[in-house]
């Protein structure tokens, strides 16, 4: 087959499915669009795939098989993996392909993705969601953060990925300053790669996924509450970890964050009391669930020694040298991340701020991703030097709000931003999923599962929390039930923690959506070094793990799912 042959040629016809109507009918057309110009049913006996892995390589995609404005993708390469080939741990080959997808405007960074072709594929397909800032595409090869050894490769799934269109380490904001790449962050690069995949799947194995599934966490996370509220007719079941809904919000907080302990006198809080507030809220709250075992599980009834926790951390005297104890102003900044924050304007779908975290409930801010290292700020602050939170806050007013790489986030107030008012609401609207209509995915049929640790210290667990709370008021609890698992879980930050859950999500969605098993108590492994291979049960919000009073406090059969 020649180049020229491999060129897809789509009629004008397909024009009028671009618009966001219709999308099921949108891709019924481009499969059968795809059917109708490669049947080669010869080579589909000859092969598992509808035609050999190497003849993607210099595929040319046309613009009309993708919903969203694009000047097409370029394959470019495909090549088998051998079930031997070294750093293959899938067990099986399968056809690995690499390509890009192109912008209208020549000056915006391509979406560069992967996407794998198991030999033995299942009939399903999972998008893989990024983090942070992304800038790194997403492989799809491996196993899922916190879920069994075996990888959906492995298990059979066609896997993608993407960089959501820019290249860049997960901490860089530089990309913020070129409109499209926002955009495509935002929400547009899982529309444009999803498309491109399932054009491409459906060429390989001659048919399109019975299934498509979304996975990620953090920003991932986000990504999978964005294709549920703006695509909701591509995807069957998502799971969202962690999710950074609120984009804006997080950042913003960050900033206040970064001003208490840098923007006054004494507002820094060293790594020693951090660490001895952790200490105290474990001495105060680890037995609330009847058992002594390193994780903080009933939080709301340590959130009613809180008063008590910060009154015995206090320093008497007020001396900003004492090394043992909160002065008022390093009082006042842990109070800045517990509080949240409240703006007396909105931002989009009448967001009014950010919910606070769990600091005097079991959090840890002593880790890599948790408060400042340093009590000097950075000309540009880094994660361990001046906390993750304030320097990502840090980097999105430079690169997105103000767009000023000089710009001192010290001197911005959130609550009164001026001249860039407008541009942090259109922000929140195009980097952000909070709004609640989720009616289309309930009537598509999609499932929902997210996990989080209530110990995040990244993304709040109570802003993920605040928006179940809001579907319920929106649908119903019975309505929600139908569609969605919230698994909150005790000693678990954003990725590390006391407890770090192991538990196979993809698993209980699979079932979920094909057979109808709806998830209830689940049990996960800790992956923590200290303590790992201990189980507890992971419990549907609200309910936590509570020891029942004898068996062996290392196993899950020894605890019971409690209400607070």
């Amino acid at each position: 087959m020649t180049q020229g042959e491999r060129r897809v040629r789509i009629t004008t016809t397909m024009r009028a499915t671009r618009k966001f109507v219709g999308l099921a009918t949108v891709m019924s057309v481009i499969v059968l669009a795809w059917l109708a110009i490669h049947r080669t049913a010869a080579v589909a006996k000859e092969s598992p795939l509808a035609m050999h892995c190497a003849e993607f390589a210099g595929t040319v995609l046309s613009p009309e098989l993708i919903a969203m404005p694009t000047a097409g993708a370029l394959i470019e390469s495909a090549s088998m993996i051998g079930a031997t080939a070294p750093g293959n741990q899938q067990g099986d080959e399968y056809c690995r392909i690499t390509g890009r997808i192109k912008a209208l405007n020549a000056s915006t960074p391509d979406i560069r993705f992967d996407l794998n072709l198991p030999r033995r594929w299942n009939g399903r397909a999972l998008q893989i969601g990024g983090g942070g800032y992304n800038g790194v595409v997403v492989s799809g090869t491996g196993v899922m953060p916190f879920s069994p050894d075996r990888a959906p490769l492995a298990q059979g799934y066609a896997t993608f990925g993407d960089d959501s269109g820019h290249v860049g380490d997960s901490s860089l904001a530089e990309f913020g300053l070129v409109d499209d790449a926002v955009t495509n962050f935002g929400y547009a690069h899982l529309k444009k790669t999803h498309d491109v995949a399932l054009a491409l799947i459906a060429r390989a194995y001659g048919r399109p996924p019975q299934r498509m599934y979304f996975a990620g966490g953090s920003t991932g996370g986000r990504e999978g509450y964005t294709v549920m509220q703006r695509f909701p007719d591509d995807y069957d079941g998502v799971i969202a970890n962690s999710p950074a809904l609120n984009f804006s919000g997080v950042r913003l907080i960050g900033v206040k964050l970064g001003q208490a302990e840098y923007g006054g006198a004494g507002g820094f809080v060293p790594p020693a009391l951090l660490e001895r507030v952790y200490q105290r809220t474990l001495e105060v709250c680890d037995r609330l669930d009847a058992v002594a075992d390193g994780i903080v599980s009933d939080v709301e009834a340590c959130r009613a020694h809180e008063a008590q926790i910060i009154d015995s951390l206090r320093c008497a005297l007020h001396t900003s040298t004492h090394d043992a104890c909160l002065t008022d102003a390093q009082v006042a900044t842990l109070l800045v991340m517990r509080d949240g924050l409240s703006l007396p304007y909105r931002l989009a779908w009448d967001v009014g701020g950010y919910h606070g975290y769990n600091v005097f409930e079991g959090t840890q801010l002593t880790g890599a991703l948790g408060l400042a290292h340093q009590a000097q700020r950075q000309p540009v602050p880094t994660f361990y030097a001046n906390g993750y939170l304030f320097a990502q806050g840090d980097g999105y007013l430079r690169y997105f709000v103000a767009r000023d790489a000089d710009f001192d986030s010290l001197s911005f107030d959130p609550q009164r931003p001026g001249k860039y008012r407008a541009q942090l609401i259109a922000l929140s609207g195009t980097i952000g999923s909070m709004s609640t209509d989720l009616s289309g995915y309930i009537a598509h049929g999609g499932k929902l599962i997210t996990l989080q640790g209530l110990a995040d210290e990244v993304i709040s667990p109570n802003q993920t929390i605040a928006y179940h709370d809001a579907l319920v008021a929106r649908f119903g609890k019975d309505e929600v039930d139908r569609f969605m698992r919230l698994y909150m879980v005790p000693g678990f930050q954003h990725g590390s923690g006391v407890f770090i859950p192991s538990v196979d999500l993809l698993g209980a969605l699979d079932a979920w959506v094909t057979r109808g098993v709806a998830p209830e108590t689940l049990t996960a492994t800790d992956l923590a070094a200290a303590t790992n291979g201990r189980s507890r049960p992971l419990c549907r919000y609200p309910g936590f793990p509570r020891y029942v009073g004898k068996g062996n406090v290392n196993m899950a059969s020894s605890f019971v799912c409690a209400q607070p």
